[in-house]
């Protein structure tokens, strides 16, 4: 049976924040020998990897169950990020020859230090207690029972890497623009490259970016998203309600909201909050009137820093002739696994999905896209990627629902300090705070004002975008 790619009309995809495939999915089949129901084998958790700590003892791999202490925000601190932490969590080294072979083996020295540095700088992130060794833990399925559900339910990804071995930022470009052009941090502050938005739109093909209760961080990422029209933007109640209508573009990117106090699941905020997410998304389009014409498509830019045991491959595709700015980088190495999970009426429950040839990345998503919609590569790392649509397999939709009487988990615990900024927040405020936008005396210089808050950065960010619309629609600069 050839696959279904083609009954796809709309694709969703969200984009969860640092978390590795062992820590959220490893356990996802333990206990049937790492097999799926349908017999494919499952690179997941044997139970017996470990990682050194400074004493040269091996701390192994344990289950976080629901009756652990604070079992929502673990680890219990911010795991080191970005491409030298990446380099140390997989060759204990900041600076791995050429032709390196990871080992995996950095993980719990790293959190060490990751520990160290937030408390010598008198940050309150780090919980009380927190220990090294609480990198090696990892979910059980029961508690994350929403994500375990949808990957048994229909696909898991357990070959999936984030596209290249550092932070949140050149992941998230990759998987929109297939090249991050040489960043491998996340202090870029703009990019110049061309997106799949901007793609999408030339081929008079609709999309939309969703922030979770704001204006989407994505919108400031290129200049074919910051130009665009107002109508490709949104919150979550507007995804809602277009996946309840049966009216989703064909591409719709939905962000979470960042920061201590949202969803996005990043260490060391509330994972219940981010299973409720994944509820909600999948409510509305199983609920609407397109279930049968939608991929979902659920990822996480990077692993931040939280333990894998597979080594990334080495043979990535360049994007582009750019070179890294750490390194002379070369774009060969990919990031580390991270969680990943189809969900389509036309996809078997059990599967377990890999490519035939190549390695599934984040630009695989912008392979599929551009598959089904018949447009060009963005760069030679989209060009080369294998695309998703061979889980596509049944040829009809099926009807069962496998999160039937599935709830999403509550959380008694809170996040150390719930109202500060987080990183992201405070670049979305930056960005903002660089728009090209005049005042009432035709003046374009513009300072932000103090953000101490998250509730001030939404504030802030808000009322800059709303000036941006205002000045596009005024100067006719608004994008189709």
């Amino acid at each position: 049976m050839p696959n279904q790619l083609s009954r796809v009309k709309h694709i969703v995809h969200l984009m969860l924040e640092n978390r590795s495939f062992d820590q959220m999915l490893g356990y996802l089949y333990a206990d049937s020998g790492n097999r799926s129901p349908l017999g494919h084998s499952f690179e997941g958790l044997a139970g017996d990897e470990s990682n050194p700590d400074d004493t040269g003892r091996q701390v192994r791999i344990y289950k976080i169950s629901p009756d652990s202490e604070h079992p929502y925000l673990m680890p219990g601190a911010d795991p080191g990020e970005g491409f030298y932490n990446t380099n140390l969590q997989l060759y204990s080294t900041q600076h791995p020859a050429e032709g390196a072979v990871a080992t995996n083996k950095g993980f719990v020295l790293n959190f060490k230090s990751a520990i160290a540095s937030d408390l010598s700088k008198g940050y309150k992130d780090t919980l009380t207690g927190t220990l090294p060794g609480e990198i090696m833990g990892a979910y059980a399925p029961e508690t994350l029972p929403v994500l375990s559900a949808l990957a048994r339910g229909f696909a898991v990804c357990d070959h999936w890497f984030s596209s290249v071995p550092t932070e949140t930022i050149p992941n998230r470009a990759f998987a929109l623009a297939g090249t991050s052009q040489g960043r491998l941090d996340d202090h870029v502050k703009k990019f110049t490259c061309p997106s799949i938005f901007g793609q999408l739109s030339k081929a008079k093909i609709d999309w939309a970016i969703y922030g979770y209760s704001g204006s989407p961080l994505t919108r400031t990422d290129f200049p074919d998203t910051i130009h665009a029209n107002a109508k490709h933007f949104g919150r979550f109640p507007d995804f809602q309600q277009r996946a309840m209508d049966g009216k989703l573009p064909a591409y719709t990117f939905l962000e979470p909201a960042f920061g201590a106090g949202g969803n996005d699941q990043h260490p060391n905020y509330d994972v219940a909050a981010g299973e409720q997410l994944l509820r909600d998304v999948y409510n509305a389009i199983r609920l609407g009137k397109s279930w049968n014409d939608t991929l979902i498509i659920i990822s996480y830019d990077e692993h931040g820093g939280n333990f894998d045991h597979v080594p990334p491959p080495t043979t990535a595709t360049p994007p582009d002739n750019t070179v890294g700015e750490f390194d002379s980088f070369d774009f060969r190495r990919l990031g580390v696994r991270v969680p990943a999970v189809l969900v389509s009426p036309y996809i078997e429950a059990g599967t377990v999905f890999r490519a035939k040839q190549g390695v599934i990345d984040h630009t695989s998503v912008l392979s599929t896209i551009e598959r089904r919609w018949k447009l060009q590569p963005l760069t030679e790392r989209d060009r080369a990627a294998p695309d998703l649509g061979d889980v596509l397999t049944l040829a009809a939709p099926r009807s069962d629902d496998p999160l039937s009487g599935v709830l999403a988990p509550e959380s008694t615990g809170v996040p150390p300090t719930p109202s500060t900024p987080s990183r992201l927040e405070v670049l979305h405020a930056e960005r903002v705070s660089q728009l090209p936008i005049p005042d009432q005396f035709g003046h374009y210089r513009h300072v932000a004002p103090p953000l101490s808050t998250s509730m001030a950065v939404h504030d802030y960010v808000e009322s800059r975008m709303a000036l941006w619309d205002r000045h596009l629609q005024r100067t006719g600069r608004a994008g189709e």
